[in-house]
């Protein structure tokens, strides 16, 4: 039995698009948590090793390679390298107690572009008043928002509204930032939440999103761009490929941002092109139910 389920995990673990993406997304819901398939090898090293059972230590074995080979990059502590941009993105939660508390928070990491989301029209203020000093420069659609150090330019609605959604589903914004290493697309967005139930992983209107952005992506003709948001996805969910597909991931890491109380995933993601993400972090946590995700930026 444990040599069986170690080798099951094994096999997921290295080739998890060998389940289809069928209704219900298991190869999605599979994907979102990935890294937590290591937790199988303490699990059946115990009664492996009550049984003797070599055959079950080969596949332990197995297993443990595999997950090395496909995180273990994200386990040495990250050495200095160069950057030119720092960058913070956050899902501030419309539910937040103390907007002023968070944006405080998120100047402490010394941050150049700073993107919020869930962004209400109540505590919208409280940011604009707490970032004025530090980020002249801002721009709001909808519930999503980015406060640069830098001018801003082109400023325009991102729209990546699923199919039936309304009018009032404003969770897209691109603008240029100009830097003092040259001039940057800043793309700012929030996928729609996806919903765990008996009928499966509901990922549908997030894929139908992830793909308008991927579109929008290819269709930026400035080729340094930074995406910044919360994506309701992983790295490795393959509905987030449009997206994924089309920018350089951030190095490994472990900097999971979501629920904040136990992070499991990180959802809120820091993506390149044409520039380097050389560190990923999160900040402590705030009065949401996400943590900050900070990053280093080689343009």
């Amino acid at each position: 039995m444990p040599a069986g389920l170690a080798a099951v995990a094994a096999w997921l673990l290295v080739f998890p698009r060998t389940v289809p993406d069928a209704p219900g997304r298991p190869g999605s819901l599979l994907e979102t948590f990935l890294p937590w398939l290591g937790l199988a090898v303490p699990l059946l090293l115990v009664p492996a090793l009550a049984r003797r059972s070599l055959t079950a230590l080969v596949a332990l074995a197995v297993l443990s390679a595999g997950w090395l080979g496909r995180f273990g990059g994200a386990l040495p502590p990250p050495g200095a390298a160069p950057y030119d941009l720092t960058v913070v993105q956050h899902n501030v939660s419309d539910e937040n107690p103390d907007p002023a508390g968070t944006a405080r928070a998120l100047m402490a990491a010394g941050p150049q572009l700073v993107a919020l989301e869930e962004l209400t029209p109540a505590a919208l203020p409280a940011y604009r008043a707490q970032f004025a000093a530090r980020f002249p420069h801002h721009a709001v659609h909808g519930t999503v928002g980015l406060w640069s150090a830098y001018p801003l330019r082109d400023v325009r609605p991102l729209d990546i509204a699923p199919a039936g959604f309304g009018a009032d589903w404003r969770r897209g914004l691109r603008a240029t930032a100009v830097t003092p290493h040259g001039e940057v697309a800043v793309l700012v967005a929030h996928l729609p939440s996806v919903r765990l139930a008996a009928t499966g992983f509901g990922s549908g209107p997030r894929d139908e999103s992830a793909a308008l952005l991927g579109g929008a992506i290819a269709a930026e003709e400035r080729e340094a761009l930074i995406l910044l948001g919360d994506l309701n996805a992983t790295v490795d969910d393959r509905g987030l490929a449009p997206v994924a597909s089309r920018l350089r991931p951030p190095p490994p890491s472990f900097a999971l941002s979501w629920p904040a109380a136990f992070p499991l995933a990180r959802i809120d993601q820091v993506m390149t092109r044409s520039a380097d993400v050389t560190r990923l972090w999160t900040l402590p946590a705030t009065g949401s139910d996400h943590l900050p995700v900070g990053a280093h930026i080689r343009l």
